[in-house]
């Protein structure tokens, strides 16, 4: 079967800019779907019906051709590779291989690696486009060499701001309008000396990432500093923090439950170990849902799902994940049993206790469905007159259990 469908990349110099494969697919098309700026740069003696895409966006009249059977050649216009942040991936998860051309194009990234000198695959790729500015926190550290595919012209200016506020400012960006056409323009300058309120609205931001003084940002293991978050005293505290993910143990795609969520600092922390991991935060305190709204912003994963309501009734309709923590509430009734019952085949299940009730609950459940319990102690060096002792904290039992 020979496909129906064909992805056209193209780049800002239009049709002189593509090749031979892409200009015969065109001419062949009855029907060619883009966007309104992608049709203008077809010449005229293109016959097939253009159709401009749906607002707001969406693939259903493409998807309608296959369905009704009419037997026409299509074609898709996306910007230059339809695979990277592009309608071509996002037409593959409906539409088998055999169905399916894709035809690409230099993209933005490629050019703008190609003016800078810079070795592509050292180069960490964000998308603003249909995206919260927040998710480039994650990317923030000293020396880190960035693209970001804006949103809009305004959006090279709100990064100048976010990178000044995050200790950023000396970071050098340079932005790219029109990449490839006959408008393409560069703009170079400092985050924290940027004047330029708007650019193009067709624009790409390269940032080269240099902190002030004594700042790199935020490392990548689990366990961030304390103070990274926004708390109201119900916090896991960096070193148990640090124990509980590994336990907890993230792979790229998992799900995680954080029940009983807090500020939440493991569904963060979750969500960071990896750009595939999701995560869902469960917390009932309105003053703490907002702790993680701004903590899940701030720390670069604002992804993070938020779920208002109280464990184990607010996890009724969840999706089935992959793991789960409970950080409080396992002295609720039929808490871990109702965690257990919704985890995978496979998954596993960290919850911590600090009380003595709530330790038993533990150990109770672990003489009936089995699993590790570990007790963590921590002790701090504080000054004791002229000397130092150590302060304990309160010891945490952690319960690890994988379900077979």
């Amino acid at each position: 079967m020979s496909p129906w469908l064909t992805v056209v990349g193209i780049g800002e110099d239009g049709w002189d800019g593509i090749g031979a494969l892409s200009r015969r697919a065109l001419l062949d098309a009855q029907v060619i779907y883009g966007g309104e700026r992608h049709l203008a740069l077809l010449p005229a003696r293109i016959r097939a019906r253009r159709a401009a895409w749906p607002q707001p966006f969406s693939i259903e009249a493409v998807l309608r051709e296959r369905n009704e059977g009419r037997g026409e050649r299509v074609c898709v216009l996306a910007s230059g590779d339809p695979m990277l942040f592009g309608v071509g991936a996002t037409l593959a998860r409906y539409l088998r291989a055999d169905e399916l051309r894709i035809l690409p194009a230099p993209s933005s990234l490629s050019l703008a690696a190609a003016r800078l000198q810079w070795a592509a695959q050292d180069v960490v790729n964000v998308s603003l486009v249909g995206r919260p500015l927040a998710a480039l926190n994650a990317h923030l550290h000293r020396g880190a060499r960035i693209f970001v595919l804006s949103s809009d012209g305004a959006s090279p200016a709100a990064i100048a701001a976010l990178l000044t506020a995050r200790g950023f400012g000396p970071s050098r960006m340079s932005v790219f309008e029109h990449l490839g056409g006959r408008d393409e323009r560069r703009i170079d300058g400092r985050a924290d000396d940027w004047t330029h309120a708007r650019v193009a609205a067709l624009n790409l931001v390269a940032i080269e990432c240099a902190g002030e003084a004594h700042h790199a940002g935020l490392p990548v293991t689990p366990g961030l500093p304390d103070d990274a978050y926004r708390h109201d005293g119900q916090l896991t505290k960096r070193d148990v923090r640090a124990i509980t993910l590994a336990r907890l143990a993230p792979e790229p795609g998992e799900l995680l439950w954080d029940v009983g969520a807090g500020c939440g600092s493991i569904g963060i922390e979750w969500m960071r170990a990896h750009p595939a991991c999701r995560a869902i935060a469960i917390e009932a305190d309105d003053a703490r849902q907002r702790l993680i709204e701004h903590n899940r912003d701030a720390l670069g994963v604002p992804g993070l799902q938020l779920v208002e309501g109280d464990a184990p009734g607010a996890l009724d309709g969840l999706p089935t994940p992959d793991a789960i923590f409970i950080g409080g509430g396992v002295t609720a009734p039929g808490m871990l049993d109702t965690c257990w019952a919704s985890l995978r085949e496979g998954g596993r299940l960290i919850a911590n206790a600090v009380t003595v009730q709530s330790e038993a609950v533990l150990v109770a459940w672990r003489a009936q469905h089995g699993g590790e319990l570990t007790r963590i102690g921590v002790a701090q060096a504080e000054p004791l007159g002229s000397f130092d002792t150590w302060r304990q904290a309160l010891p945490i039992t952690l319960l690890h259990a994988k379900k077979p």
